[in-house]
């Protein structure tokens, strides 16, 4: 299921929410210009080597790396999430807050992510634990809010309407099962999706928006 839209109009301009689109589109432009070689040491200097962050090395690639993408796939993928389920979060958190929860997330999807895998070498770079952290929080505030999804099943492709928590559970299920089954085959040399990146960042992301709102239900009447 890929979401398309949601039915949840934001009071207000998501200046965040744009400006990390804008970023990671930037960088991705840049990285698209760059020879292999350069792009190697790129990716290699700002994307997060666990076994480095282990270490107590580069650890500004904490940061770095969530404005990082694997190619335009990723990149994609990532940046309509967030503009699904971004501005309504930034909305309710406030500009100020929405920037920090947002970074937050990214940092809680790292550490996970890094505990499964603290001696691998292999970069690990994209904004999926942030965003994660974002559908997290969007669980907590608008659990019944419509989201419209691509429903894919062979050639049958159909669009439909589901309730926001239905949407946000499955995926999440999702990524948990096969961060699990991941873990049978995982090397200290293997790439592939961090899916306890997108676990650690929902789970931050659902707490935080605990801690950070005075009531679950402020996000129930907005829109």
């Amino acid at each position: 299921m890929i979401p398309i839209r949601d039915h949840n109009p934001s009071g207000s301009f998501p200046i965040f929410t744009y400006l990390f689109i804008a970023v990671n589109v930037i960088v991705a432009v840049y990285m698209l210009g760059l020879s292999p070689a350069a792009l190697e040491n790129f990716v290699f200097q700002y994307s997060i080597i666990p076994a480095q962050i282990i270490q107590g090395q580069n650890l500004l690639s904490l940061l770095t790396s969530m404005f990082l993408h694997g190619g335009l796939g990723h990149l994609v993928s990532n940046m309509l999430f967030l503009h699904i389920f971004g501005d309504n979060l930034e909305d309710a958190l406030g500009h100020g807050k929405f920037l920090f929860f947002y970074l937050l997330c990214g940092l809680g999807g790292a550490f996970l992510q890094i505990i499964f895998s603290a001696g691998s070498e292999v970069p690990m770079l994209g904004a999926s634990g942030a965003i994660a952290g974002v559908m997290g929080g969007y669980l907590v505030l608008y659990p019944q809010r419509k989201v419209d999804v691509l429903f894919i099943f062979g050639f049958f492709i159909r669009t439909i309407t589901l309730p926001a928590y239905f949407m946000l559970f499955y995926w999440f299920a999702y990524q948990f099962f096969f961060g699990l089954t991941s873990l049978a085959a995982m090397t200290s040399d293997m790439g592939g999706v961090a899916f306890f990146a997108h676990v650690g960042g929902f789970i931050t992301g659902w707490v935080l928006v605990k801690l950070l709102t005075n009531s679950p239900q402020k996000g129930l009447i907005k829109g």
